[in-house]
This record gives structure tokens, sequence and C-alpha cells, in this order.
């Protein structure tokens, strides 16, 4: 089901993971999710600030229903077999000395990626998505104003494609990237 081919050699733990939406409803050990935050925990961030904040809730607790109606109906349809869903938030300036950190989001979207990386290697399966309600989210999950909402995620086990709606299933194998020639560029900026 994976074709994807890199440009160059890396480790096949970057080709293998990717997001798909087909969860089994079951649940996650906390030994598991803990590994998953542990992961993140090591990300690389700015003066090692570490400005990511994870908000998390497992399935068939009073906890899910609160991040599951931040959902998007169209992201409810597929996550609603999730065994844990996430949201990532940031502070937005340094404990130490309380000025802007610039990078917050950066490091963050690291740790998001360690995450991930891990969940893969576990043979567990992450998706992460915009769609869901931000400042639904900032009040019902009590987060600061000194907090940026940045993203939810699902984790679980991989599910099968035929529980997915039928516009979901044709959409359900992992996607290629961009040509490296798209992305990178030496010395300034090329269209």
């Amino acid at each position: 089901m994976n074709a994807r081919k890199s440009e160059y050699p890396i480790n096949k733990v970057f080709l293998d993971r990717w997001s798909p939406r087909s969860f089994v409803p079951k649940p996650l050990t906390h030994k598991a999710l803990m590994t998953l935050f542990e992961a993140a925990r090591w990300a690389p961030s700015s003066y090692n600030s570490q400005q990511w904040r994870f908000i998390y809730a497992n399935r068939e607790t009073p906890e899910w229903n609160t991040l599951f109606n931040l959902m998007v109906e169209f992201n409810q349809c597929w996550a609603k077999n999730a065994s844990v869903l996430v949201v990532i938030i940031s502070r937005r300036n340094f404990e130490f000395n309380n000025k802007p950190s610039r990078t917050h989001s950066f490091d963050t979207g690291s740790a998001w990626m360690s995450l991930a990386l891990q969940a893969s290697m576990l043979g567990l399966v992450t998706h992460g998505m915009e769609g869901f309600d931000y400042d639904k989210a900032r009040k019902d999950l009590n987060i600061p104003d000194d907090f940026n909402v940045e993203a939810m995620l699902a984790i679980g086990y991989q599910g099968d494609i035929n529980d997915l709606p039928k516009e979901l299933q044709e959409k359900e194998i992992p996607s290629d990237r961009k040509p490296l020639n798209e992305i990178v560029f030496e010395g300034k900026f090329k269209s």
C-alpha cells in the first residue's frame, strides 16, 4: 500500500509514517501514551524552553466528549474511533524572561513530529488536524491567553479502510510529497 519513494536515502521511519483516518475503537495504554509524550518532550526548542503543551482525552472518559465536540463534523465522522484525542498548544512567551518566543509554533511542530514518529515506531497511527473550533478549545479547556491553540490530533490503532465513509476510502493511502526542487532553494527564494 505504501509506494512512497524518497529522492535520497532516508530512514524508512519517515516514509512509513502517514496519517490514516481509519481507527480501531480500542483504548491505548497509559504507558504507550506517555511514551509518545516522552518522545515529544525531547524535541529541540529555542533556549530549551519547551513551549509545547498537550491536553488529551482517552476514549470512554468524561474528557473525551469535551475534546470530541471541538471538532468539525467531518473530522468527528472518522476520529470517533481513535483511542486518544489531543489538543496541542504553545506558550507564546519564554518562561524565563516573559519575552516573545518567535519560534514557539516551530518548536511545537517539532514536538508533534517527534510524537508522530514514535507512534509510528510503536505500530500506532496519528492524524493531525486543524478542523476544530479554536476559540471553543481555548474556553472549554481553560487555555490561558498567553498560549496559542495550534492543532488537534487523533492517536490510535489503524482500522479497516471499509469502516470509513465511501468518500474517505479513496483518500486512505499514504500521500506523496512535493519534489525537493520545489521546497529547497540555494541562496534565495525561487518561485
